[in-house]
């Protein structure tokens, strides 16, 4: 297995992912692109010291961004939602 520094990037803050970190015990990071689920889930689990539950991943899309007159798109990530067990915390 690889480092957990090699999988997790950086948390995702959002308004939508901070209410759910609140609220339902979820967390979203960005991840490598070629990282599975079960090792996103042991590298959460080693840096954080907390238990996963579940783990749901996404590909996002690029997007057209424009700047003045100068177009370009945004770069694409893979997502990684993680469900933590009701007795853990991840402090951000």
């Amino acid at each position: 297995m690889k480092d957990y520094t090699d999988i997790i990037y950086s948390p995702v803050i959002t308004e939508k992912s901070a209410y759910k970190m609140q609220n339902d015990n979820v967390y979203t990071f960005k991840v490598a692109k070629d990282a599975t689920k079960t090792q996103i889930k042991k590298a959460i689990e080693q840096a954080f010291g907390v238990k996963v539950v579940s783990v749901n991943t996404l590909n996002t899309k690029s997007k057209k961004r424009r700047v003045g007159r100068y177009t370009g798109k945004t770069k694409t990530y893979k997502k990684a939602i993680i469900t933590l067990d009701k007795d853990s915390k991840i402090e951000l």
